[in-house]
């Protein structure tokens, strides 16, 4: 059984979808569940293992659905006897345990294989991103330039964009050479759901862009989501300190952090 639920885990992370898996940490007196008891939830809310069943395992059923939508690790306690208000039961004993989620890696959509794009990629290989670049030229989109790229595309624009999987664990920006493939690539990508979206370029252009395609028939809320121009502003016109503020945002959105000093934090 171990076996069974740990290649499911595989491949559903690969497939791009979290796994809560539960496991029995500790017990005290009687339970159905004894340590090392194993469950693993997934999003198509179907289960492998069991913690013991019953009340026990509904509740930590309850938890791993909790640490999906969350994404975050959680622990768990449950007293097992009648005066419990979650798992009322006659054993008399007590659980806890460790859900742990398992997440696909985060995808770093770079649209526009660039100046601006290819330093993004390079500071993104330093972190856990799996990289997708796409451009219209292939001189600027191909293995050689980007070695370490886990995809890379040339060609049409939207035809590409509207073949990749884009959800909430997709991270974008656009940086193509122009305006006009900036709008060719922000009306594929705006239909779509991912977690950010930010696009290279001035005041003046994001205006003229949000423009058009609100009288496409985008809706404001979609477009209000999206950072431009983007990045942090590091007072900076040196392309690769441009890409470390574009960088810097991403992360800010993606760990919800804070935009502050951490000198000044208590």
């Amino acid at each position: 059984m171990d076996e069974m639920i740990l290649d499911r885990i595989s491949k559903e992370v690969k497939g791009g979808n979290k796994v809560a898996f539960a496991t029995i940490t500790e017990v005290k007196g009687s339970s159905p569940g004894k340590v090392g008891a194993t469950l693993a939830y997934f999003n198509d809310k179907s289960i492998l293992g069991t913690v013991g069943g019953g009340i026990l395992e509904h509740e930590v059923i309850t938890e791993c659905k909790k640490a999906l939508d969350s994404g975050f690790d959680r622990v768990f306690k449950h007293a097992l006897d009648e005066n419990s208000k979650d798992t009322p039961m006659q054993c008399g004993g007590r659980v806890c345990g460790f859900i742990k989620v398992f997440k696909p890696r985060p995808r770093l959509l770079i649209v526009g294989g660039g100046h601006v794009g290819y330093n993004i990629y390079k500071i993104a290989n330093t972190l856990d991103f799996y990289k997708i670049i796409v451009d219209d030229r292939v001189e600027f989109a191909n293995k050689e330039r980007f070695e370490s790229a886990d995809e890379v595309y040339s060609g049409n624009i939207d035809n590409i964009l509207n073949d990749i999987n884009i959800d909430e664990n997709t991270y974008v920006i656009i940086a193509t050479r122009g305006y006009e493939k900036d709008l060719e690539a922000l009306r594929e990508i705006i239909k779509k759901n991912p977690s950010y979206i930010g696009m290279i370029g001035s005041k003046k252009k994001w205006n003229t862009l949000k423009g058009e395609l609100l009288k496409e028939g985008v809706e404001k809320e979609l477009l209000d989501k999206v950072y431009a121009p983007v990045g942090l502003n590091i007072s900076s016109n040196d392309v690769s300190e441009i890409a470390f503020g574009i960088m810097a945002e991403l992360l800010l959105v993606k760990n919800k952090g804070e935009l502050s000093h951490r000198k000044h934090t208590k």
